[in-house]
């Protein structure tokens, strides 16, 4: 059905000391207009040091540019990626938008902190907030230390949410346990350099090739937001970058856009199953967090305002109702998970492409629940083209299991046929989100809601 025309709303803002979803040096001055703070009823997350550890600014460089790598993980920086690695190059993709009036800056206590060009962005500087702590006062991990699939920690709950990437034979499992304190990993996997990342305030899990041309960019939190979205930094121009969109919104590389990878949120057991030879990002990252304590209690539950976003939500759907989304052409489309839950398979068509999702329940929530409560299960999604060599499949569960009508071969959420006639075949995936739905809606406003039990084969 078409979605419902926006309807502006006033918003309560969730206090998340310190968590929120970037870092900052020390926050601007509010942007005209904005709404006043208020305290929310949901509890706030704490940044706190593991009770008995060493206070983190005593053991963790502050500059984290500066840290030294181990023995087992290079450093990821322009200069240890060779020719070889980022052959053939990488085109620059523009974006389509615009650029505003050069004679805008943001204060001048911001600019002061930064090398970057301010006078090329294509937002408004009143639309970037502070997130609280400094530049990288969130860390990125630059020298990501993994266990294999065989040897995995036992921590490693089967249910726990984990970014599944997988290039040229390289599968790798990023815990969202890890990244809800970190937001980005920077990478090199199948020998391509990538960028992980993670904002909790908007559920949102991307993957991205870090190259533009011939460059290889390192990826930081750059302490704003922007729609409740994390804004990121690369440490080559100082430019800034709207991790939902991808685009760099300030700074040289302005009207830039980085390639999305294919790499969905899924469960450690699922990924575990598909990828017996892969590896997962451990909890060794040179920082000291309590990553068995998911910040942020609460915030995922559907009656929670959005934290650090100003503006009007469709009031469709709950602000946190997790959204399938896909961006296809001139198509924006949105499937709630909610209606996924009768209807594990849909066929559908999107800007004359088909395509076909996969849902299941076994996965739970990155966010730790109200009062300590239990983290909830709220699911695992994967789109695909509904094809192998050129023949065209249809999909049905069946007691759970997920089979094609033409062989009868039996498939996973991650696309694989692991029994029948195409065992060991792939079904091509599809860049794909599970944000929260006002964070969808925020940028891509003119998105049409789909519901899974009304789309027919």
């Amino acid at each position: 059905m078409p979605r419902r025309s926006l309807i502006a709303g006033a918003f309560s803002v969730l206090t998340l000391v310190a968590m929120a979803c970037t870092s900052a040096v020390s926050p601007p001055a509010a942007a005209p207009g904005a709404a006043p703070t208020t305290i929310s009823s949901v509890p706030t997350a704490s940044p706190t040091e593991v009770p008995g550890e060493v206070p983190q600014a005593t053991k963790v460089p502050l500059d984290v540019t500066q840290a030294s790598p181990s023995a087992a993980s290079p450093a990821l920086t322009e200069t240890t990626v060779s020719e070889a690695e980022v052959e053939p190059t990488v085109a620059v993709a523009k974006t389509e938008s615009k650029l505003l009036d050069p004679d805008e800056r943001p204060s001048q206590y911001i600019q002061v902190q930064w090398e970057t060009d301010f006078s090329r962005h294509t937002v408004r500087y009143d639309e970037i907030l502070s997130g609280g702590p400094r530049r990288d006062g969130i860390p990125p991990i630059d020298f990501p230390e993994f266990a294999t699939v065989a040897q995995a920690p036992e921590y490693m709950n089967l249910l726990e949410p984990v970014i599944a990437l997988e290039i040229n034979g390289d599968a790798r499992a990023y815990p969202l346990a890890v990244l809800i304190w970190h937001e980005i990993v920077n990478d090199e996997v199948g020998g391509i350099p990538v960028s992980i990342t993670y904002c909790p305030l908007c559920n949102t899990a991307i993957t991205f090739d870090r190259r533009v041309g011939d460059r290889v960019l390192d990826f930081g939190t750059s302490g704003m937001v922007r729609k409740s979205d994390l804004v990121m930094w690369d440490r080559q121009t100082e430019s800034w970058w709207q991790q939902i969109t991808g685009e760099a919104i300030v700074g040289e590389l302005t009207l830039t856009k980085l390639d999305f990878i294919p790499a969905p949120l899924t469960s450690w057991e699922e990924f575990a199953d598909a990828y017996p030879d892969g590896q997962v990002l451990t909890r060794n990252t040179g920082f000291y967090k309590n990553y068995a304590s998911p910040p942020y209690q609460g915030y995922d539950y559907l009656d929670t305002e959005p934290f650090l976003f100003r503006g009007s939500i469709d009031p469709v759907l709950p602000s946190m109702e997790r959204v399938i989304g896909l961006d296809l052409g001139q198509a924006k489309v949105a499937y709630p998970f909610s209606g996924f839950v009768d209807t594990p398979v849909v066929h559908d068509t999107v800007s004359g492409q088909e395509i076909v999702i996969f849902f299941a329940g076994g996965t739970l929530s990155a966010f730790r629940g109200r009062g300590f409560e239990e983290r909830r299960v709220v699911g695992t999604t994967g789109v695909f083209s509904p094809a192998v060599d050129g023949r065209s499949l249809t999909f049905a569960a069946e007691n759970g299991i997920i089979l094609d009508e033409q062989t009868g071969s039996e498939w996973n959420l991650l696309g694989q046929a692991v029994a029948g006639e195409l065992q060991g075949k792939n079904l091509e995936p599809f860049v794909h989100a599970n944000h929260f739905w006002f964070a969808w809606q925020a940028f891509f406003p003119n998105t049409e809601i789909r519901s899974a039990d009304g789309i027919s084969g």
